[in-house]
């Protein structure tokens, strides 16, 4: 079980958090409480994003609900690792636009005694395991799953529906593209568009 007061093993071992779910499910909203808090409880805090997400601007972390927190934009998970200084926390944001090198970033980070909390979608707008976030969650000791309301029924949504037309794998967008879905309207949406079979693939 989650357990936010104990954020430091007493050995010194640090520990991974992940935060995941769909689009419009809170889980930048959930990463900034936890950075917050750190910061409450006088522990050194970075925040990280991917250089690909432009959306709010350069130097912040935004949440749908428009609040924000300073941050520094990095390309790659190597320039992490050169940028924590002697941070307690580590907060990122947007995994799912990091490449695999960001397991082993976050393995060196906790082993060397930093809470890491990172937040990410688990899946593409087809459904299929969205990029580190799988082995991210493999190896992190506490994984929180949140969930959205569904557009089409008001149930728990963990699909992220892409509504434009693009086919890339890649396209920042908010509420003009993507919608939270519950399984059942995301396949249904997904056989109307023809692109079940490309999803289980």
């Amino acid at each position: 079980m989650f357990d936010e007061l104990n954020d430091q093993a007493p050995d010194g071992v640090g520990r991974i958090e992940i935060i995941t779910g769909s689009m419009f499910s809170g889980k930048t909203e959930e990463l900034m409480r936890r950075l917050r808090r750190a910061r409450y409880a006088k522990r050194r805090v970075r925040i990280f994003k991917p250089l690909i997400d432009t959306r709010y601007g350069s130097d912040s972390v935004v949440s749908h609900d428009s609040n924000s927190l300073s941050c520094i934009q990095i390309a790659s998970a190597s320039q992490l690792l050169n940028h924590v200084g002697d941070a307690d926390v580590v907060g990122i944001d947007e995994a799912q636009f990091f490449g695999p090198e960001l397991v082993d970033a976050c393995q060196s980070l906790a082993s060397d005694g930093i809470r890491v909390i990172v937040a990410g979608l688990d899946m593409d707008y087809l459904g299929r395991p969205f990029g580190p976030m799988p082995t991210l969650m493999a190896v992190a000791e506490h994984v929180t799953k949140v969930h959205a309301i569904c557009a089409d029924c008001g149930a728990l949504a963990h699909y992220s529906h892409r509504i434009s037309d693009s086919n890339q794998l890649l396209v920042l967008g908010e509420k003009d593209v993507y919608e939270p879905l519950c399984r059942a309207c995301f396949i249904k949406a997904m056989v109307r568009e023809g692109q079940l079979l490309s999803a289980a693939n």
